[in-house]
């Protein structure tokens, strides 16, 4: 797939956050109101009247972001869990548009938070509610629910982000698109979106389309005839960088090859682009074992597969059932045994 940078926030585990959150609100409690004694009893009259000009005294207090405070009353790990999830987003204000702009605070809250929502022990439910609580929170300000928003998609839907989680964000376009304060303009991308996410998961049949074949004839997905008990789908553009490097890889890969040679594996690589010429001239680097086709942009003109980046890899058994969606190669390599 086409690498874009992505600033990455790197996240904290929920111990973390457990900790962070305890600690801060501790020294807050223990350490400000000793210090603050301190001061006064040991400063001089000079010092006092210095300290009258809190522009000069006052060093500058680096913002953090607001965790929930954990009642001690919660002992059972799940409990504590959970509330940290229900209540993340509680004591952050989204209506300070400089706490927003401030990245170090407000875009790593949303690591970390994402961080915390898909870890494997977490329930949906749960997941689904605390989404409920951030979105309630977070779209009620227009400024904050642009910015949110920018970086929920970025984390969560770009392919390229170590934070990409289909599952998630599909919960959290379920809730958005439920939204009483959010315009239907502003919905419209939101639902195409989800559309996509909905489409060729594993498990469901894979969405048919008409392809090309070089000496002109044509085809359809449905209707190829698999050899083996695998279809591997290819997307791809050869003015993709990624594309060259990945359909290279694949190529050279004897063990791939000998899956193919031996009847138990079909490769189908398609080309979505619509230039002909382009495709024609990328035709001699592929291996005589593979079929290649080209749509004539069908699938993306209809929406048909998400392909926000390239090459886009769909491994299929026989029936043309959905195994792996959109996946590295390196995942396939996996699922077919080849190490």
């Amino acid at each position: 797939m086409k690498q874009l940078t992505l600033q990455g926030m790197l996240p904290c585990s929920l111990n973390d956050v457990f900790f962070i959150a305890e600690i801060s609100m501790k020294m807050k409690r223990l350490l400000f109101p000793a210090a603050c004694l301190l001061l006064t009893s040991c400063l001089a009259p000079a010092d006092r009247q210095k300290k009258e000009e809190p522009q000069k005294q006052e060093a500058a207090v680096t913002p953090t972001f607001p965790y929930p405070e954990i009642p001690a009353v919660l002992e059972q790990t799940d409990e504590r869990n959970k509330y940290v999830l229900t209540h993340y987003w509680n004591r952050f204000d989204f209506s300070d548009s400089l706490l927003i702009n401030d990245k170090e605070v407000s875009e790593q809250g949303v690591a970390n938070y994402l961080a915390l929502l898909a870890q494997e022990n977490i329930p949906d439910n749960w997941k689904t509610e605390s989404i409920d609580h951030f979105c309630t929170k977070m779209e009620q300000h227009g400024y904050a629910r642009s910015k949110f928003m920018n970086w929920m998609e970025k984390y969560l839907y770009h392919p390229d982000s170590p934070f990409y989680n289909e599952p998630l964000y599909s919960i959290y376009l379920q809730r958005m698109l439920d939204s009483r304060v959010l315009d239907e303009a502003g919905k419209s991308s939101l639902e195409f979106q989800l559309k996509l996410l909905e489409r060729n998961l594993p498990g469901a049949k894979a969405e048919n389309f008409v392809y090309y074949l070089p000496d002109g004839s044509r085809a359809t997905l449905d209707k190829t005839y698999v050899k083996g008990e695998f279809l591997l789908l290819v997307f791809y553009d050869p003015d993709c960088p990624n594309c060259h490097k990945t359909l290279k890889e694949m190529a050279a890969d004897r063990k791939l090859s000998g899956k193919v040679a031996a009847g138990e594996l079909t490769v189908l690589v398609v080309y979505t682009e619509g230039d002909e010429d382009i495709w024609r001239n990328s035709l001699a680097d592929m291996p005589g074992e593979w079929l290649i086709g080209n749509d004539r942009q069908m699938v993306t003109e209809n929406a048909l597969y998400d392909l926000r980046a390239m090459p886009s890899l769909y491994l299929l058994d026989k029936h043309k059932t959905v195994i792996l969606k959109d996946a590295p190669y390196g995942a396939v390599k996996k699922n077919l045994g080849i190490r």
